[in-house]
This record gives C-alpha cells, sequence and structure tokens, in this order.
C-alpha cells in the first residue's frame, strides 16, 4: 500500500467480518479471536467501530480496523477493544485516522475517555495512544489490569489499562 493510495472509513457490517478474521490472521501476533466473535464486532458492535478500506479494480480491501464499545456503567468511556492495521499500511498514521474516525461516529458523540488494553511490548499500540493524547492535550495514565500470572494462568503477557482524558475535541 502506497502512501497515496486512498482508504476510505466505513462502519463495518455483518458481511465484513471474515475480511477482520483474515486480516488478523494474516497480521501476527494480533490475538485471533473467533471469526464469530468478529462478525459481533461488525454487527452488534458496528457503530462502535471503524473499518477501513483500500479501494482497489476488485473492489474494497480491508486494510484496518478497529472495535470497541461503550462500557454501560461508563457512558462518557469508549473501550477501543482491538486496533489492526494491515502489514502494508503500517506506519503511515491508519492507526490513529481509525481510532479518530471512531471517535468522530454518533455513538460516540459524548465520549470524553478513551480507555484500551495493551501488553508492555506493544510499541506500535503505545505509540498510537500516546500520540493521539498528546494531540488531544490529555492525560494518559495506565497500569496492570489483567495479570500473567492472576487472570492469564502464565499463558498471556498481563495487558495495562491505558486511560487517555478527557478528550478535548475540535
Amino acid at each position: 500500500m502506497s502512501d497515496t493510495d486512498e482508504i476510505t472509513f466505513r462502519h463495518p457490517t455483518a458481511e465484513d467480518g471474515r475480511f477482520v478474521h483474515a486480516l488478523v490472521a494474516a497480521n501476527p501476533p494480533l490475538d485471533p479471536n473467533s471469526l464469530y466473535c468478529n462478525l459481533l464486532q461488525c454487527s452488534h458492535f458496528a457503530k462502535t467501530a471503524m473499518a477501513a478500506f483500500k479501494v482497489t479494480e476488485d473492489g474494497e480491501q480491508m486494510v484496518g480496523f478497529v472495535s470497541g464499545y461503550i462500557p454501560p456503567e461508563q457512558p462518557h468511556v469508549l473501550f477501543v477493544w482491538q486496533l489492526l492495521v494491515d502489514k502494508a499500511g503500517r506506519g503511515k498514521g491508519l492507526a490513529k485516522r481509525l481510532v479518530k474516525a471512531q471517535l468522530g461516529g454518533e455513538a460516540c458523540k459524548v465520549v470524553t475517555h478513551i480507555h484500551t488494553t495493551i501488553t508492555p511490548d506493544n510499541d506500535a499500540s503505545w505509540g498510537v495512544f500516546k500520540s493521539l493524547a498528546k494531540e488531544w492535550d490529555a492525560p494518559l495514565s495506565s497500569g496492570v489490569y489483567f495479570d500473567k500470572e492472576t487472570h492469564f494462568g502464565g499463558e498471556h503477557d498481563s495487558e495495562h489499562l491505558l486511560e487517555i482524558g478527557p478528550i478535548k475535541r475540535s
């Protein structure tokens, strides 16, 4: 994917679930979900998700995806569940654009805080969210949320809860 490729953004549909599933499989070390989970992300959670597509002669090709939800007890928080960009599109700001497009949706109009979990070694995700916090002039905090031993039985690295907000929207 070149810097000049035109990228379009839209909320996903259930039909996009299999493309999300394939995109995750093609871009390790992302944590895979079941295809069924990806179908739910693209249907039940479609209004708090965003997909990025490159237009090709064969139609649309998904090159990025972000899913999330608004926790019932925290209506001003968008929890970013999964953020991924195809290998060919990395390093071009697409991940930030996806999160901003996600936040710009009608379902997120009252959101003032972003939460997500990230493993300590995921430099790319840390970079995206630190950059967004700086751009929004918003406080950022983090700490262990799901512990490697306590929650994952030693089978997965600890996940740190990263919190950004309040966000200053323009």
